[in-house]
């Protein structure tokens, strides 16, 4: 089993739309196709530590969802268990937009337990960065204040990329990334409508239309979930 945390200080950086739709790809791969309920049966969880539950709100728009998704809050002994679930095989967690770096209460209980119990779960957290400056401070501190500390392995991938807007961007941020000498995945996530639209619509990646740009929004996704599998071996 395999538990990849999408975890950012900054909102705003695709989390959640990272988290249901590599676990929408990853199903799709290996869903048994004889299943009666995917959404029972399926070997991949996606798991929403967000108080908001923005990824629940949207799973629980898709008429057919293709994996299990679960809301858990402040909960340290469930986290530390996410590595050890029967009959799951991939595990996808979207975070909030905000992780203090230090231990504090909050009325669900200390946020340093509830962090810890997780990452301590986690084989590799993916840290989505989209190529603007603003990013880059939030993205540092979780990484030299969160993951690093704890020993955890991280991944940087740059999310939201609008072509239409050149290159110098996304330059600038994969120079950044190099420079602090974080490990970069070879994967751009491209900006398209189709993703911003998705959660309003009841829609994960693998239900867009088959037309080229729906193919080339899926197509980031399928790359992203086979590069980080890899890497996670």
């Amino acid at each position: 089993m395999t538990v990849y945390t999408f975890i950012n200080q900054k909102g705003g950086v695709g989390k959640s739309t990272a988290t249901v739709n590599c676990a929408a790809v990853t199903a799709d791969v290996i869903n048994d196709p004889t299943s009666v309920s995917q959404e029972e049966d399926s070997p991949v969880l996606a798991v929403s530590t967000d108080p908001q539950g923005s990824a629940v709100w949207w799973a629980d728009r898709v008429d057919d969802l293709p994996f299990r998704i679960t809301q858990v809050d402040g909960n340290p002994e469930l986290l530390r268990s996410l590595g050890d679930l029967p009959g799951v095989e991939h595990v996808f967690v979207d975070t909030p937009g905000w992780l203090g770096d230090d231990p504090g209460t909050t009325e669900n209980g200390n946020t340093g337990l509830v962090l810890d119990a997780l990452l301590s779960a986690t084989d590799l957290a993916v840290v989505p960065l989209t190529p603007e400056v603003l990013a880059f401070d939030p993205t540092a501190r979780t990484i030299e204040k969160v993951l690093k500390p704890r020993g955890v392995a991280f991944k940087v991938v740059i999310n939201n990329w609008d072509p239409r807007d050149g290159r110098a961007d996304l330059e600038e941020t994969q120079q950044f990334v190099r420079s602090m000498g974080w490990p970069l995945a070879n994967t751009v996530i491209r900006r398209y409508k189709l993703h911003t639209r998705a959660a309003a619509d009841g829609k994960v990646v693998t239900e867009y239309p088959t037309n080229r740009v729906a193919l080339q929004a899926r197509e980031d996704f399928q790359r992203l979930c086979l590069e980080l599998n890899v890497g996670a071996r």
